[in-house]
């Protein structure tokens, strides 16, 4: 399911929200009161959940939610706001129906339109009295003076007015209304999957103009120099293989019998998903594994053929030691090969990138050993890296289309511009 930046047009994001909170406003609902401390406490909650620290925060040393982090998106980058309560540069001045509004609504007070790198287009799921809670709690935090010019897109993106057609054509305005005919828990995994976690910011694709295609929802997405998985329960591509006690480990540790989060994942799993409660991430783990993916049925590449051959060979000498030669891996600690939804997927870009480029794992206080995967550009060349990652996709009964060279050194033009 964060983060350099968490966008393909939106923000990356943050799987949850509160357990204590209410799926709806009620109506005649009394207003959130910001000084309590249980109020300030389920806001930050929220906010966790949300993954707001991520995307409003500077790596390395910024101040908390004091903006100024660059955000990718395919028409140029978007800089995060300050959201600390400074009255001149954040959003200290702003009352709460313009925060509901900015948030839910994808408003500003001046009336102009955010952009959906600001996923309001999920978070309009939320109820208000969750939005005034986050509030709360940012009232809580330092304040920070640190003016951010936002909008850093080219002409004729930075045209904000555009936005009115694109949320005619893509917004759809309402909170989350729970399904009568579905049991509690999995409505409540529905409601942070749609709502504040935003998942299928990052995991669904989009149109040339930035929309998400609801038809292919949660079946992974390009973004960042990374392909965000399938998050559906495709048996090959996607969550099929896993239980749901696997996607509860890998939400609250990073890591299960078959893989691991790295990239943009492992800030996900650390400013989010593994400060959830146990009861959230398992009910976002039994929506998850209700969702259903597309069907494949393609077959394995033959073991003569030549790219196989070289695969082979080379996974031998390089890849066997941690991977194992049966390409199972060890549990928890270098991911398994065989049945993997990443080598399997369509896309191949996140797995020719970390054979490029190495990865490390992430780190949690319940998995902290953060193994990593060293880089093999440096002794590969790209027939290479096609073929052993042509081999992995077809090895032990997994099944995929090969890997061209032309793909291999399309990814390395990618990194080369990239610093994450």
């Amino acid at each position: 399911m964060r983060k350099q930046s968490k966008t393909a047009i939106v923000l990356i994001a943050a799987c949850t929200i509160a357990g204590c909170g209410a799926f709806v406003e009620h109506a005649g609902a009394a207003r959130p009161d910001g000084q309590k401390f249980g109020e300030i406490e389920r806001g930050r909650y929220l906010a966790a959940a949300g993954d707001c620290f991520a995307c409003h925060t500077v790596q390395d040393g910024g101040k908390p939610y004091a903006g100024g982090r660059p955000l990718e998106t395919p028409f140029g980058n978007i800089t995060s706001p300050n959201i600390t309560p400074d009255q001149e540069t954040g959003i200290g001045a702003w009352t709460d129906d313009q925060f509901d509004d900015a948030v839910r609504r994808g408003v500003r007070p001046d009336g102009s339109h955010l952009y959906p790198a600001m996923p309001y287009t999920s978070y309009t799921k939320m109820s208000r009295d969750d939005v005034l809670a986050i509030r709360a709690y940012l009232n809580t935090v330092e304040p920070v003076r640190n003016p951010v010019i936002v909008n850093t897109l080219p002409f004729p993106f930075n045209i904000r007015t555009s936005m009115a057609v694109w949320n005619k054509l893509y917004f759809r305005q309402g909170e989350y209304k729970p399904d009568p005919n579905k049991p509690a828990e999995w409505n409540r995994g529905a409601y942070l999957v749609e709502g504040a976690a935003h998942c299928s910011a990052c995991h669904t694709p989009r149109s040339f103009l930035g929309g998400e295609k609801s038809a292919r929802y949660l079946q992974g997405a390009s973004l960042q120099g990374w392909f965000a998985p399938d998050i559906t329960n495709a048996d090959k591509t996607g969550l099929g293989k896993w239980t749901i006690e696997d996607v509860v480990a890998y939400l609250k540790t990073g890591h299960n019998r078959f893989s691991a989060a790295t990239g943009p994942m492992a800030e996900e799993v650390t400013h989010s998903t593994s400060m959830l409660s146990d009861d959230d991430v398992k009910a976002i783990a039994i929506y998850l594994k209700s969702v259903p993916g597309q069907a494949t049925s393609s077959q394995p590449l033959p073991a003569q053929d030549p790219q196989m051959v070289a695969g082979g060979a080379i996974y031998r000498d390089t890849c066997s030691a941690c991977h194992g030669l049966d390409g199972k891996g060890v549990s928890r600690l270098f991911p398994s090969l065989v049945g993997s939804a990443v080598a399997q997927s369509d896309d191949p870009t996140t797995a020719i990138r970390v054979i490029l480029r190495g990865a490390r794992s992430v780190a949690t206080s319940a998995e902290p050993t953060a193994p990593g995967m060293p880089s093999f550009a440096w002794q590969l060349n790209n027939d290479q890296i096609a073929a052993v990652t042509t081999y992995i996709r077809n090895a032990w009964g997994n099944s995929a289309s090969k890997v061209s060279p032309s793909a291999v050194e399309k990814r390395k033009t990618d990194l080369k511009r990239r610093s994450d």
